[in-house]
């Protein structure tokens, strides 16, 4: 997604009355707010500070432990296929580079440290993913990893379980129910580069939420 396109996004609820919140704001449970989330932590999120800088908007990342060591591309199975065609743009932030963000006020959460499907992971596997993420976030970068946001999306009782056993205060999903809020299952609206004119209206507009027995 281009930086033009996101900012016409978030210029675009801000006009239909939303604010900007932090992750903090959203767990509170005020309603009407954007805050906005990348996963992977790729390289190129640094392309989206200024429109965020300039809307005033809170962004949290989540990064993977296991790639910022030095900025490894993303190479899951999923991404196999493009990853070797064009490394450069599934390239992750190093570690300095995250702090950098976090200097600028962006939260940094974990996104695991493979970037697995957690639920086909064992007990033991799951604990590791979760935990060990959070502890070398918190490491690596003097701060506290409050927030994971589930790889893929894929997530369930037992997942939920462990990541509060982890220590994580929420988690983020993708979209689902809003109402009653569940901090380990926080939805969210997801966006990628096909989502352009209608198709971003689409989501971002009441019927969306409907789907899920919910409301934005």
């Amino acid at each position: 997604m281009s930086p033009a396109a996101l900012e016409r996004q978030l210029r675009s609820l801000l006009r239909r009355g939303y604010a900007p919140g932090s992750a903090a704001d959203v767990l509170a449970g005020r309603d009407r707010l954007v805050h906005v989330t990348f996963d992977d932590a790729y390289r190129s999120v640094a392309d989206a500070l200024p429109v965020l800088q300039r809307l005033g908007m809170p962004a949290t990342v989540f990064a993977c432990a296991g790639f910022a060591d030095d900025g490894a591309p993303l190479r899951v199975p999923e991404l196999a296929h493009v990853v070797d065609e064009a490394p450069d743009e599934f390239a992750t932030l190093r570690w300095d580079e995250l702090g950098e963000l976090a200097e600028l006020g962006i939260e940094i959460g974990s996104h695991t440290i493979t970037h697995p499907h957690l639920p086909r992971l064992s007990d033991a596997a799951l604990a590791r993913e979760l935990a060990d993420s959070r502890q070398r976030i918190g490491d690596e970068l003097g701060l506290r990893c409050r927030y994971l946001a589930y790889p893929y999306g894929d997530e369930d009782e037992r997942i939920r379980a462990a990541a509060r056993r982890a220590g994580y205060e929420a988690a983020f999903a993708l979209p689902g129910r809003r109402r009653p809020l569940d901090p380990m299952r926080i939805p969210r609206v997801d966006f990628y580069w096909r989502d352009q004119a209608l198709r971003a209206r689409l989501k971002l507009s009441p019927l969306h939420w409907w789907r899920y027995g919910s409301r934005p």
